[in-house]
């Protein structure tokens, strides 16, 4: 019976209970000897205050449905004392008396004899009875420890052994003495912070303080005093600016173009994959030719650039950058004699585009992590797979520019075959189980074979649950609910091996790692499968470490820091299956409540605190929108500082007035949604999951670039689409069939020539075959979109409204004010539309110049033609409208 009727209960609200004896409930001789369970329960306020409990005791029935009534405790809390008799445990739920039960996500609370509370659907016993009052927090943390500094020119980094504090400390504040500009402090979540503001050949003297969230500051630390070199950090600087101002070019490196042949690697898949017959290597793409072809990039008229990831990677066929080995080196296929990846910095730079760096935290490869753990695998160096694994060499390691020749003398001429473009890996095999080897009949044959009939053995390669990595640094299994709390603590794939997140070096790591490519002067992060690591990690940790460290190296540029999360939600709901946790707009929330100082108990505290809640018990914000005409300040003080890709846009753009009804309807659970990076289709699907590129035909195009430039959020497009590249060709199909039949195949032969941009969306000159890419019609659009863009604030940060709007279903009205800056613009995509309720004043159209005077708060804006639009813009004080901006075209006419 409980099965069948508390399966499907919604499970709502936090719950408290006390087991043992209420005093106020029994009288003092049955205090002493009862076996008794009370329960406080705190009922979500829509549930007001008719509250059941239904319950059944180990070894007995349940109650009879719904359940009995709780009494009021004290304010927000209900209570029942309920006798166990002779039984030491039992399984509640909860009911509202109006439908809605709350059962624990279907698996009940469970509880045994002694003091118990659940908060947000977490027990943890010898809880105090919450209707006492709380006393205040009067003691402070312990003062940290071990504060070391180390110099690196200008810059100092300092580290400390995080404090004790009786409920939790909550961060660190650093005071800095020494050199002209007197004393002074800032505060930082983690105990390591880099001091970058500092003169040279000059002492400074730091101490540390630790806080607590009731504001107790402990003793100071031991100090300590380093002295400044003569030479400034090597690095860059970042661009800066609001990243709502760029549109974005989004290029898969090692495909867009090839600037130096002798990089190239193909890999020991080069063969098999059919890219070999092409004479097209994965690794064909590089920084040289990605500087080549900046000013191809600003002629389209993009201020920025995504580039897929750029550290070592380590896999057979990882040419799209995810399979991270060594996190704090630069890929050397990427690379080339003068034009390093500091180098493609400065040149984008020096052009006025950004470079956004693609970064993967959830995942390492499955060769591990160098510098956090590297695995020891199984491959015994036998006949069959000599050709495989290397003879151990001392000193060396894995590196992909060295590959197998192909002639070593040691095997045959086919082995040698099979292992021709295969780079050294004599660093990952043992004939011996490792010390403490956990992974169970190491070396015995498995009973599977490989594509070439060999023997496989167990624990010859890394998966999560062979126990070849430790379980305080990477995660031990494998996904099954894809909405699930394992999505967020297990592997993705055999490719990918999962990161644990929640533990302190894998942290440091990271933050380290990522850290120098802050120093190098990028201006923001993509930050792939962010939805696979708890919000309250990111909140905690990620964010606050990234954030502190861009401002610190880069003042006020680094305020700029702009980073957007791949939280995929490949539904057409407005949250992701019902689950908030793993909903884009999620990840853009700071987080409401304090939760366990344990990172892994907190990530379980906050999946189920907001499971409970529910999509209808999540913030809400206006910050997209206007009121009425009138632009206002947005509130960024619930922003977590992670913006998003809008998955929910990208899965409608089969039509473009299906995306934007969508957008709209997902804009108020967003932070804010003007920062959403906005995109047709990409290197991993085109819309409503495809795995294919978009080919909707080149007017569906048109008109999808006319609503991305100028609805809100940031415009991205995938390398080619401005040409319809691999329409329709499948995105990814790994090494079973040739890159040049994909979606990722290589772009370089359509940019051969030269090209020189005069300014965004304006090119100078070109020749040969880029001059032809060049001339196609959705190029032609999309420069003159950009211009368009460019020149209104009110398109790149405005807010939006589509009240007082008739005629067309994607209209609507944007305006943005700050300062001496006022924009307003009304727009209309494909259609006619009629705006009612708008200022009076002069209004010219940025297509055709028309130029209209509106007395009566009306104004038509007559469109035709798939993709084409109208931008009227009204005349300001100290903000003339620019009217006509470019050419007529294809489309925009």
């Amino acid at each position: 019976m409980r099965r069948t009727t508390t399966t499907n209960r919604r499970r709502c609200g936090a719950l408290v209970l006390a087991v043992g004896v209420a005093a106020s409930l029994l009288p003092p001789t049955a205090a002493a000897a009862a076996n008794t369970v009370t329960v406080y329960y705190q009922p979500p306020a829509a549930w007001g205050t008719s509250v059941n409990v239904h319950y059944g005791v180990d070894g007995g029935s349940w109650t009879a449905l719904p359940g009995v009534a709780m009494e009021a405790a004290c304010t927000g809390w209900r209570r029942r004392t309920i006798d166990l008799g002779a039984a030491t445990g039992l399984q509640v739920v909860f009911h509202n008396n109006a439908g809605t039960w709350d059962n624990n996500n279907g698996s009940d609370y469970t509880l045994r004899a002694g003091r118990s509370t659940v908060r947000g659907g977490v027990v943890t016993p010898d809880a105090a009875d919450p209707c006492l009052p709380v006393a205040p927090d009067t003691t402070p943390p312990s003062s940290p420890a071990g504060l070391t500094a180390a110099v690196d020119g200008l810059s100092v980094t300092l580290s400390w052994t995080a404090a004790t504090d009786d409920r939790a400390v909550t961060g660190y504040e650093l005071t800095r003495t020494g050199g002209t500009g007197g004393a002074s402090t800032v505060t930082t979540p983690t105990t390591r912070y880099v001091a970058y503001d500092l003169a040279a050949s000059t002492a400074y003297t730091w101490t540390v303080r630790a806080l607590d969230a009731a504001g107790n500051r402990s003793a100071a630390g031991a100090p300590v005093t380093a002295t400044t070199g003569t030479t400034p950090p090597v690095g860059g600087s970042p661009l800066g600016g609001d990243p709502r101002e760029d549109s974005i070019y989004f290029v898969m490196t090692a495909r867009f173009a090839d600037g130096d042949g002798t990089n190239n690697r193909g890999g020991s898949q080069h063969v098999r994959s059919g890219n070999a017959a092409n004479d097209d290597p994965m690794f064909r793409g590089d920084f040289k030719g990605l500087v080549d072809k900046l000013d191809y990039v600003k002629g389209l008229g993009f201020s920025a650039i995504w580039i897929t990831p750029v550290v070592l990677n380590r896999s057979d066929y990882d040419f799209h950058g995810y399979h991270g080995w060594d996190f704090h080196r630069v890929d050397p296929r990427l690379e080339s004699p003068g034009v390093s990846y500091q180098q493609l910095i400065n040149a984008a730079h020096a052009k006025g585009i950004k470079i956004f760096q693609d970064v993967v935290y959830n995942h390492s490869s499955r060769w591990g992590a160098k510098g956090l753990f590297v695995p020891t695998v199984y491959g015994v160096r036998d006949a069959q797979w000599k050709w495989y694994y290397d003879q151990p060499q001392a000193g060396r390691e894995y590196d992909p520019m060295v590959e197998h020749d192909g002639n070593d003398p040691t095997l045959t001429a086919a082995q040698n075959a099979k292992a021709k473009g295969r780079p050294y890996n004599g660093d990952v095999w043992s004939g011996t189980a490792p010390t403490a080897n956990r992974c169970l009949n190491w070396g015995t044959p498995s009973g599977a074979y490989s594509q070439e009939g060999y023997t496989v053995y167990h624990c010859q390669w890394p998966v999560p649950t062979g126990k070849l990595f430790p379980a305080d640094l990477y995660h031990q299994c494998w996904i099954g609910n894809w909405e699930g709390e394992d999505a967020r603590s297990c592997w993705l794939h055999e490719d990918l091996a999962d990161l644990n997140t929640e533990n302190a070096t894998v942290q440091q790591y990271l933050i380290d790692a990522y850290n120098r490519y802050i120093d190098m002067g990028v201006d923001g992060f993509r930050i792939d499968t962010a939805v696979h690591i708890p919000r309250v990690t990111w909140n905690r940790r990620f964010l606050p470490a990234l954030q502190q460290h861009a401002v610190a190296r880069h003042g006020e540029k680094g305020r700029d820091f702009y980073v957007f999360g791949e939280v995929a939600a490949f539904v057409n709901d407005k949250w992701n299956r019902g689950s908030v946790n793993h909903s884009a707009q999620f990840f853009t929330w700071k987080e409401r409540r304090e939760y366990s100082p344990d990172d892994v108990q907190a990530a379980i505290e906050q999946y189920d605190y907001e499971q409970l809640l529910g999509t209808g018990g999540q913030p809400t914000s206006d910050n997209a929108f206007l009121r009425g005409n009138t632009y206002h300040a947005p509130d960024h003080t619930k922003s977590s500082g992670m913006n998003v890709i809008d998955m929910r846009m990208h899965m409608n753009f089969g039509d473009a007035a299906n995306a934007f009804g969508n957008g709209r309807d997902s804009d108020d659970s967003y932070q804010d949604a003007t920062y959403n990076v906005v995109y047709v289709d990409s290197h991993d699907y085109g819309p409503n999951k495809s795995n294919t590129r978009y080919a909707g035909g080149t007017d569906a195009w048109a008109e999808n670039m006319s609503l991305m430039w100028t609805f809100r959020g940031i415009p991205t497009l995938y390398y080619g689409s401005e040409i319809e590249f691999q329409k329709g060709a499948k995105i990814d199909c790994g090494p079973t069939c040739p890159l040049a039949t994909t979606g990722r195949a290589y772009y370089g032969d359509h940019l051969a020539g030269s090209v020189t941009a005069t300014d965004f969306g304006v090119v100078g000159s070109a020749s040969g075959a880029v001059a032809t890419t060049l001339s196609a019609p959705l190029v032609t659009h999309v420069q003159r979109l950009n211009r368009i863009r460019r020149a209104i604030p009110a398109l790149q940060k405005g807010q939006y409204s589509t009240e007082g709007i008739s005629g067309n279903q994607m209209a609507y009205k944007r305006r943005f004010t700050s300062g001496a800056v006022d924009s307003f613009a009304l727009v209309t995509v494909s259609g006619t539309a009629t705006f009612t309720g708008v200022p009076n004043g002069t209004y010219r159209d940025a297509v055709t110049g028309d130029v209209r005077t509106v007395t009566n708060g009306s104004l038509t804006a007559a469109v035709s033609g798939r993709g084409n639009l109208r931008v009227y813009v009204l005349d300001l004080p100290g903000n003339p409208a620019p009217g006509r901006i470019g050419a007529a075209g294809p489309y925009l006419k």
